[in-house]
């Protein structure tokens, strides 16, 4: 689903971006981009990306973009920034959450460089990985000198731990839900008692209001 805010010229996409997928888009010289990702807490995640800048007179995109930078910001759940820097036109950011719930990953260009879009559009090629899938296994049995069967149940243990916290976050969201509608159900109630009340002394009003003026007009 894609919001668009014209005013602040912002372009926001709320994805879920699975586990090592890959994806590219496009960003124009204003534009600043976001993608929402659901991250359980104590998570690792690593972002890879590429930029690739539109040439005219190809009518293609070129296959780096040397002297373009990125600007990458991270917000977690409280939108409390835990991460932002400048990177060049191909970078690699690294992130821990210590919050579970939806963090923020925006990119936008440099504004130092825009002169070379001159117009044009800027496609970036964006991977992002969450969890055991930040882990280089063939680095981690070569440094620790792991067998093959070794590094299966290494692999199937940081697979568990993972889902351990997959689970945590669900059980936090559903426990979050419950405050939600139990405290939607107490207003609701709260609101249909002041709406008796408030009929109730209406009904009294009107009726002291109705006798007060059959008396003065002698029919009572």
């Amino acid at each position: 689903m894609m919001l668009s805010v014209p005013a602040a010229g912002v372009l926001l996409l709320l994805a879920w971006i699975h586990p090592g997928d890959g994806l590219y888009f496009h960003i124009g010289e204003t534009e600043k981009k976001c993608f929402i990702e659901e991250i359980p807490d104590e998570t690792m995640v690593i972002g890879k990306y590429r930029t690739q800048l539109w040439d005219k007179q190809t009518s293609s995109f070129l296959p780096s973009t040397p002297g373009l930078g990125m600007h990458v910001e991270i917000k977690d759940p409280d939108t409390k920034i835990i991460l932002s820097r400048q990177y060049g036109s191909d970078g690699r950011f690294t992130f821990t959450s210590h919050t579970p719930g939806e963090h923020q990953i925006c990119l936008h260009s440099n504004s130092t460089k825009m002169a070379l879009f001159a117009g044009g559009k800027l496609r970036v090629h964006l991977d992002i990985q969450v969890g055991e899938h930040t882990n280089n296994y063939p680095e981690i049995a070569a440094k620790d000198k792991l067998t093959e069967l070794q590094l299966r149940v290494r692999q199937l243990l940081d697979q568990v731990e993972q889902i351990q916290k997959e689970q945590n976050y669900q059980r936090y969201r559903e426990e979050r839900f419950r405050m939600t509608s139990e405290s939607t159900n107490q207003r609701v109630l709260w609101w249909s008692i002041a709406q008796t009340l408030i009929l109730i002394v209406t009904g009294i009003w009107q009726m002291k209001h109705l006798k007060s003026f059959f008396e003065a007009k002698k029919l009572v």
